[in-house]
């Protein structure tokens, strides 16, 4: 997420009431997660497990709750609580402002699009030429979709992250602050849910068609021309890239890539990266060679122990 004007390392360290490393003048630009930082941005970590990772990030500024030595080019923002004041943050720049109309007067809706009755179109949402939202579509603030996309009924774009951080008390939640961005040409089926980024985006890339009851988690980019069955779950951060097909009832777990032209057939488990250009299957997905292989090998168990059985008799 990219502030509206620029900052400075005081200006932000007084808005969250903590001490700083670094010249007042600092420039601060946006603030985003680790996997999309850029120069300007502010990174938070409150491991010490990932203090390196965020350290020597693209960020250069870092919301940490220690202080220790401030790489060369860089600022700390130094926090008891990071996620807390990423969450102030949040909540300063991108606050959260009611809907009083089904369709927002700050929407924009392109030639020829069709809304159907029941849709609710929240604030700066972008819908392009020639779409159908059908009946008892949510979508949410900031969402992006091309032209010549077509939602049907029950789909909600643009929910917040599932992404909690364990507290003494309960379970805190991290503000989304990203976007939803449908590229031209996408079919999404009835009963989907599309989370938005924390602070960047979620994307379905051109010509990707999706069928009914398909969950897809924060900041996930789906590649072009791809298909994906129905009660397919993807978790956050993962990139599906283009023309993979996904069958019924796959779980794919977050970070992990999916290679151009990979298929993955129904009930599959996805625990990791996976080539492009290969078929899958199984819990947990494997190449298909080398899960028949496998699954011959388990069914030779019982003539082993039939033969061990007979070897002990003798």
């Amino acid at each position: 997420m990219k502030f509206p004007i620029p900052y400075n390392l005081l200006q932000i360290a007084e808005l969250i009431n903590c001490q700083f490393i670094g010249d007042d003048n600092f420039p601060v630009l946006g603030m985003n997660e680790i996997h999309v930082v850029e120069s300007g941005d502010i990174v938070f970590v409150d491991h010490p497990k990932y203090y390196d990772k965020a350290l020597n990030s693209a960020a250069t500024i870092i919301l940490i709750n220690k202080q220790v030595e401030c790489p060369e080019g860089k600022a700390l923002l130094v926090s008891d609580d990071p996620f807390r004041d990423f969450n102030k943050l949040a909540k300063h720049f991108k606050p959260f402002t009611a809907s009083n109309n089904q369709i927002s007067d700050s929407a924009s809706i392109g030639k020829n699009t069709v809304i159907q009755p029941n849709c609710f179109i929240g604030h700066h949402v972008v819908i392009g030429n020639n779409c159908i939202i059908h009946a008892n579509v949510s979508i949410y603030d900031d969402c992006i979709i091309g032209d010549d996309v077509h939602i049907h009924s029950g789909t909600v774009l643009g929910a917040n992250a599932f992404y909690y951080k364990k507290r003494p008390e309960g379970f805190d939640r991290l503000l989304s602050t990203g976007h939803v961005v449908i590229e031209n040409h996408v079919d999404i089926g009835a009963s989907c849910t599309i989370d938005r980024g924390v602070t960047a985006d979620t994307t379905i890339g051109e010509g990707s068609k999706l069928d009914n009851q398909i969950q897809i988690g924060h900041d996930t980019i789906i590649g072009k021309k791809c298909l994906i069955a129905s009660h397919v779950g993807i978790a956050g951060c993962v990139v599906v890239e283009d023309e993979v097909t996904i069958w019924g009832q796959v779980g794919i777990t977050s970070g992990v890539t999916i290679g151009k032209k990979a298929v993955i057939s129904a009930k599959a488990g996805v625990s990791k990266s996976l080539e492009g250009g290969k078929s899958y299957f199984g819990i947990p997905a494997d190449d298909f060679r080398k899960k028949y292989k496998e699954l011959a090998a388990i069914r030779q168990i019982p003539k082993v122990l039939e033969l061990l059985k007979s070897k002990k008799i003798k």
